[in-house]
């Protein structure tokens, strides 16, 4: 992350890059959604959703906070999993705060100690995040909450709930507080640092993850082969392929006369016209590329 110089004019406003760790479906990528105001990480009940550092950036008029979506913590088992947490190593190492997201709904265990541990030998601020208490009863929450106290002493703690937005306003302030004097990293009205490729596919990805559910979800990767501006009318065409590892796969996705990629498609359409604002054509291909997640070079393309 490159931080330009601060000048003497913007030496009263605040900006940094928080890293938003938790285990995986603790809700990181809801949160960082509902703070930024749009969509900016895909969701999913599936581990492994998110793949890549996605910055989220919320511009006030004193303070720029880029929220950093990383995939959660995990023992890797795969090139792609190596990469992933590769990814949540090294970020740590470089940002201003530190966001540790725990799941009020779930028992607190090993990983979520081990995260803890990360972030305290990280020597950055920290901040917890209690997440999703809207599931549980007021009794738990006090439970729980005692429990997050134990877990990361000493550190600001708020209960929160991503999905409906309950005390998001104040857990933003804690972060915003805890950023250095910085310069605007990013534009007013930019929220993210990824491509419009990159976006497209993610927005696929989502819904293939959905429609597919327990089936295929890890094996599932997107690439993007062309958008294409229409000079003759209002209509963006995007071709892409969503890449599977064996034919069964294949044949899953596909579905029986193609009802899976067509429902796929059609909800992926409608999620990139409401993020793009026009209308959008979507061709979609299905690809089998055996064992992807353990090809290095493919996985650079793809990361």
């Amino acid at each position: 992350m490159n931080r330009p110089p601060v000048s003497d004019a913007a030496s009263a406003f605040r900006s940094g890059f928080v890293a938003v760790l938790g285990r995986p479906n603790v809700g990181k990528s809801t949160l960082v959604n509902r703070l930024v105001g749009r969509k900016v990480s895909i969701t999913s009940d599936h581990p492994q959703t998110t793949r890549r550092r996605i910055s989220g950036v919320v511009t006030r008029e004193h303070d720029q906070i880029v929220l950093l979506d990383l995939p959660g913590f995990q023992k890797p088992f795969d090139s792609l999993t190596r990469r992933m947490q590769t990814t949540v190593n090294e970020t740590l190492t470089e940002v201003d705060a530190a966001l540790l997201m725990l799941n009020a709904a779930e028992p607190f265990g090993g990983g979520d100690r081990f995260i803890a541990a990360a972030v305290a030998a990280a020597q950055v601020p920290a901040v917890v995040a209690l997440n999703k208490v809207d599931l549980v009863s007021r009794r738990s929450l006090a439970e729980r909450l005692d429990e997050a106290r134990a877990l990361v002493p000493d550190t600001p703690l708020f209960a929160v709930s991503a999905l409906k937005g309950d005390g998001l306003p104040d857990l933003l302030a804690r972060l915003a507080e805890a950023m250095p004097v910085g310069p605007v990293y990013f534009p007013d009205g930019q929220t993210s640092d990824q491509p419009l490729e990159a976006i497209v596919g993610e927005l696929v990805r989502e819904q293939a993850l959905r429609v597919t559910r327990e089936e295929v979800p890890h094996a599932i990767a997107v690439e993007v082969e062309s958008i294409t501006e229409r000079s003759d009318r209002e209509l963006i065409e995007i071709e892409a392929s969503v890449i599977v590892e064996s034919d069964s796969q294949k044949a899953i996705v596909v579905g029986k006369a193609g009802a899976v990629v067509k429902e796929i498609g059609s909800a992926a359409r409608r999620e990139i016209e409401r993020l793009l604002g026009v209308h959008v054509f979507i061709a979609l291909r299905v690809k089998v590329r055996k064992r992807w997640r353990r090809d290095e070079s493919y996985i650079d393309r793809m990361l």
